[in-house]
Formats: structure tokens, sequence, C-alpha cells
């Protein structure tokens, strides 16, 4: 009896005990689940390492657009330590780049080049971050507010169409090939983004294979925004294009209740990633890819930018020669006048 009456006790005080706050209502089971984020930190590939030379990020600078006429686009650059002026370096833009490089954001994608670029993991690149388009008279976008009700950022993310690609290829670049030394090959070239913003990657190297190459997907928004659930059916129907995609979303993320909780497929992230890479396999892409249990942002992101990067960039130049020192060493920085 006291054996029952001492279960009965404990039982009652783990019932009693208060429910941690990284918990939150699960919609379908109507029951409390973990927050889906809740298992996503940053890992030490994502964070400054003490010996590992430091980028340097200029900017901000402003570039006039002609694709969108009466806006313009703040982007900053990352030169990586180990830039050399008289070899071609590869090229990673980034879009919504207040966030990607936000040093207390979930990504800090320029901690992640540091560490990669100096193990010789990826190799030496200019990075781009460059934010959505805005009128003079607009508000910048913050790693708070992305832009999508004070700036262009709907309309270049998610149309369907060549105009974004006409900012990156025939006004960025440019502009960039007037400071820096950057590869002609677009095979190192990538272009990578969240939400909208990886639907726009994706529809640079859609549209301009001739360009860039690689696409990194974080969340992407492939659904009914504008058209966006059409790319799966335009994938199967188009020639095959040479470009290498990697694709990540989250099982959490918005799954396309609408009002009134009806249910509409074209407006479920989830869905319309996995509809992505189910094209993409079918038809013969390079494609990768990683499903988590996060929400729409960027925790799960974040925290597996160093695989994505490693993965899109694997096919670098590598010497096996067991006599090449420099190749068996870290990357130096390159000493500048």
């Amino acid at each position: 009896m006291r054996r029952i009456i001492g279960r009965l006790v404990v039982l009652g005080l783990i019932l009693a005990l208060p429910r941690s706050d990284t918990r939150a209502q699960s919609p379908a089971a109507g029951k409390t689940q973990p927050n889906p984020d809740s298992q996503y930190r940053l890992g030490p590939d994502s964070l400054p390492q003490e010996g590992v030379p430091k980028g340097e990020i200029r900017g901000p600078f402003t570039l006039p657009s002609g694709a969108y006429p009466g806006t313009q686009h703040t982007y900053w650059v990352y030169v990586p330590a180990q830039y050399d002026p008289t070899k071609p370096a590869a090229l990673m833009v980034f879009q919504d780049g207040q966030a990607f490089k936000d040093e207390k954001g979930d990504m800090r994608a320029q901690n992640v080049m540091d560490n990669l670029i100096y193990r010789r993991e990826i190799p030496v690149m200019i990075g781009v971050f460059i934010n959505p388009g805005r009128r003079p008279d607009q508000p910048e976008p913050t790693p708070k507010e992305w832009g999508d009700r004070t700036t262009n950022r709907p309309t270049e993310y998610n149309s369907l169409d060549d105009r974004y690609a006409r900012v990156i290829t025939e006004e960025l670049l440019p502009a960039l090939k007037k400071d820096y030394v950057i590869s002609d090959d677009p095979e190192m070239r990538g272009i990578g983004g969240s939400s909208s913003g990886a639907i726009a990657a994706f529809t640079v190297a859609w549209e301009r294979p001739d360009q860039f190459r690689k696409v990194l997907s974080n969340v992407g928004s492939f659904v009914n925004i504008r058209g966006g659930h059409a790319y799966p059916d335009r994938i199967l129907a188009a020639d095959k294009k040479p470009i290498r995609v990697y694709l990540c979303d989250g099982r959490n993320d918005n799954r396309g209740q609408r009002r009134g909780r009806k249910y509409d497929p074209t407006w479920d992230w989830f869905l319309q990633n996995v509809r992505m890479m189910k094209a993409l396999t079918q038809k013969g892409y390079d494609v990768n890819y990683a499903w988590g249990m996060n929400n729409h942002g960027q925790k799960f992101g974040g925290a597996i930018l160093p695989d994505m990067m490693r993965w899109l960039w694997r096919d670098g130049p590598v010497s096996t020669d067991p006599e090449d020192a420099a190749e068996r060493s870290f990357r130096p920085a390159v000493k500048r006048n």
C-alpha cells in the first residue's frame, strides 16, 4: 500500500511540473509539443574560430536598377582573407543580404565562409549580400522586417520572369567585376536565399544557367504567391539545365492553411519543396535535400548551412600530390600592401 501511495505522489509531482517554454501547440494533434525550432543551433563552423583569418565585409553599396526602374539595391561584399586579385575567385550571392550577414542571426554566412575557405572545404570566394530593391523613399529591410510590405521584394523575388535575373547578371556582376577578379566559369558561381529569396535564387539559375549553376534554397517559397508552385511541372517539361540544387525545409513550415482553415496545397511550403525535389530528381538533376522539423525561418537552414555549402562546392579543384605542401596546409591570408 505504501508503494502505491508513493508512486501516486511521484506521479502527482511529475504532472505538476511546469512545461518548458520551448513547447508549442501542435495544430494537427491539438497537443502540446516541443517548439519545432528548439533542436536547431549553430555549430562551430558557423562561429568565429581561433586562428582562422577573418574576411572583410565592405559596404553598403547602392546599385541603381534598370530592370526595375526607380528602385535601387543595397549590397555588401565579403572579401575573404585569402582573396588574391591575380587569381579568379568563385562567387556566392545571398538574397536578403541583411539576414544572411547578421552577426547575431541564424545564418552568419561570413563565418561559414571564413572557416570553410581556411580548411579548403570550399574554394576562395567573393560573397555578396544583396537586399531586395526599394525606392529611395522606402526603408531598408532589416533582419526583423525583410521588406515584404515596404520594398519591391514580393515582385522581385516571387515573379517567374527574368527581371531579377537581369539585376544579378546585368547589373550586379558588372559592378563587382570593376573591383574584383571573379571567375567567368558559371560552375564557380552560386546563389542562395531563404523563403522568397530562395525561389529568387532558383529563378536566377533557371533563367541564366550560363552565369549561375549552384542554388542554395532554405524554406523556399515555391508556392502560389505569384505562381511559384508551377516550377515542378516546368522542370519536368523543359530540357534539363546544368544546375545543382540543395533544398532544405521543415515539416512545420507553412502548411497551406488558408482562411477558415481550408487547406490549399499550392500554399503548402513543405509539400511544394518535396515536389521540387521529386521533379529535379526525376529529371536527373544534381540535387540534394534535407527535411527538418522546423517552422518557416532560418533555424534549420542556419544549422546545416556549412553542410549545404560543402555539398554545393564539393567539386572544387584539388591536388592529390602527397608532396604538395600547400594542399596539406590551411589556406593562409594573402599579404596585402
